[in-house]
């Protein structure tokens, strides 16, 4: 049996784990996001918040995936909460550090316009720079999504499910067609994933930054030409 026929065989499996996989990675995202993006505000303001956030998040990424599912099965059990941990610990740095980049690299005379006008600092924050920095924040969560896509997928080992499954059971009898029939979708998975975030940091740039580098490619086909 060819790699297609071994597929489409087994597509009913295929679809139910490729399901799984997506939930899992959303959810894991969605929590990355709801703690990330308020720890680069903080740490955006509070300074000296800055380097323990970072520091920690640092040597959380510094560890091994795999040696981070060992330590946490003794604790969480097996299954998708451990992989859901592991996903949004690993999902926090980039996350963190570019709310906080995005915040901290905001045009002053902007801000200085806003207060002048009697803006709140909250309002600056959700009115200028929210806004403004909202493409450097994608940019952080497009990376944080699609690492996640294969640390969902090597946390199949500790039976989280998902594609990885199809991958490790392969893996286990020796057979190239599950392996590929687990590792195909899910690479499809991480470049869609990854051009849906591609399309979000386009449609979060503000029109201004848009017709700048618009207008500084005119001049450069100009001048080229």
């Amino acid at each position: 049996m060819n790699l297609l026929e071994f597929i489409f065989s087994h597509m009913d499996d295929v679809l139910a784990r490729l399901l799984q996989h997506i939930q899992t990675t959303l959810f894991s995202i969605t929590i990355s996001v709801l703690i990330g993006v308020p720890l680069g505000i903080l740490i955006s303001y509070i300074k000296p918040f800055k380097k323990p956030v970072l520091g920690v998040a640092n040597v959380v990424q510094a560890i091994p995936s795999i040696a981070l599912l060992g330590f946490l099965v003794p604790f969480l059990g097996i299954g998708e909460k451990p992989a859901i941990f592991m996903v949004v610990i690993y999902s926090l740095l980039p996350i963190i550090k570019n709310t906080a980049t995005g915040l901290s690299t905001i045009d002053e005379e902007m801000l200085e316009a806003a207060k002048g006008i009697g803006m709140t600092k909250f309002q600056v924050l959700t009115r200028v720079k929210l806004p403004l920095a909202l493409p450097v924040i994608m940019a952080g969560i497009r990376i944080s999504a699609v690492t996640s896509v294969g640390l969902v997928t090597i946390a199949a080992f500790i039976g989280a499910g998902g594609l990885g499954y199809l991958i490790y059971s392969g893996i286990r009898t020796v057979n190239t067609n599950l392996i590929l029939t687990g590792a195909i979708p899910a690479c499809i998975l991480a470049l869609a994933v990854d051009g849906v975030g591609s399309l979000f940091e386009k449609v979060t740039t503000p029109v201004c930054f848009r017709n700048n580098k618009k207008e500084r490619r005119d001049k450069n086909e100009k001048i080229n030409t």
